[in-house]
């Protein structure tokens, strides 16, 4: 039909229509906002529950890390009964069967610090190597420093066999991390020397090259996994979400504070403390040197 022979709607029926498309119009847009509504209010709640499963991840994972450690636990394969890992020549620990501690049968820490202090199995042997004690704690800077002035000489020495270097690594500062860090690098120590002894000396020198702040929340348990990883180390996950050798940290810590030890580093050379009394002036690279020469 063309459009002159097109029958003309009425007034009314214009009229009509155009209302009709309006409440169309206004139906859809009605739905739309419906629509829009509905997604975002799925999406906030989406967002609260993402939300929340992050909050109890991070509640569940400090509750864990800061749970109450068991008195009792085993040493690490390797590991003394005083919380020790003793490195020898190039990758070699002492080899040592894997023993039980218990914190609870440790003495409290002296009210007066003793004139003198000896620390246990530190002493010299006749017809061994000097021997190297160090009390540490991995977030200690002052440890670490100590590190960077010595470590390159212990190495060197360890490796000519002429001394050997126990690592007793200490919680002492387990208060400076809002997740006990000390405590859970040194659990991750010793689950290295269980796994991969020949790693040890490695892990040690990356938890200090890659040492937090104090005060801060410290490396995390997954960071500390993947870092023996990267020095090729065995899978240690198990170790250190369980925290196995979390007893054996708590052990070296109470019986180091009963002894005596105050503070990190504490180092003994042949059972004499360096730092001390008529060594308090003497460098440590003297100290040692002169101990070396004395055993001839």
């Amino acid at each position: 039909m063309s459009p002159a022979n097109e029958i003309r709607k009425s007034k009314a029926e214009r009229t009509s229509e155009a209302r009709e498309k309006a409440r169309q119009i206004r139906e859809a847009q009605l739905k739309k906002d419906k629509r829009n509504k509905l997604l975002i209010g799925w999406g906030i709640v989406a967002a609260v529950v993402a939300i929340l499963a992050v909050v109890a991840l991070v509640v569940t994972s400090t509750m864990r890390q800061n749970a109450p450690i068991a008195d009792q636990g085993p040493t690490p394969a390797n590991g003394n009964v005083h919380g020790g890992i003793t490195l020898l020549a190039n990758t070699d620990v002492a080899k040592l069967e894997p023993a039980t501690v218990d914190a609870a049968a440790v003495p409290e820490a002296p009210k007066t610090a003793p004139a003198e202090v000896v620390a246990p199995g530190a002493e010299a042997e006749a017809g061994k190597p000097v021997k190297v004690v160090l009390y540490v704690d991995f977030i200690c800077p002052v440890c670490k420093d100590f590190e960077a002035k010595n470590n390159a000489q212990l190495t060197s020495l360890r490796n000519e066999g002429k001394i050997s270097v126990e690592y007793r690594a200490l919680g002492f500062l387990d208060s400076r991390s809002s997740t006990n860090y000390s405590s859970r690098a040194a659990n991750a120590a010793a689950c290295v020397v269980n796994e991969s002894p020949e790693k040890y000396a490695e892990f040690v020198d990356s938890l200090f090259a890659n040492q937090p702040a104090e005060g801060s929340a410290g490396i995390s348990d997954d960071k500390l996994k993947t870092m023996a990883t990267d020095v090729g180390a065995k899978n240690i996950d198990a170790c250190v979400d369980g925290k196995t050798y979390r007893p054996f940290v708590n052990f070296a810590t109470k019986q180091a504070a009963s002894i005596g030890v105050t503070g990190t580093p504490t180092v003994f050379v042949d059972g004499q403390q360096w730092g001390k009394g008529a060594s308090a002036q003497t460098p440590f690279p003297d100290f040692l040197q002169a101990a070396i020469a004395a055993k001839g």
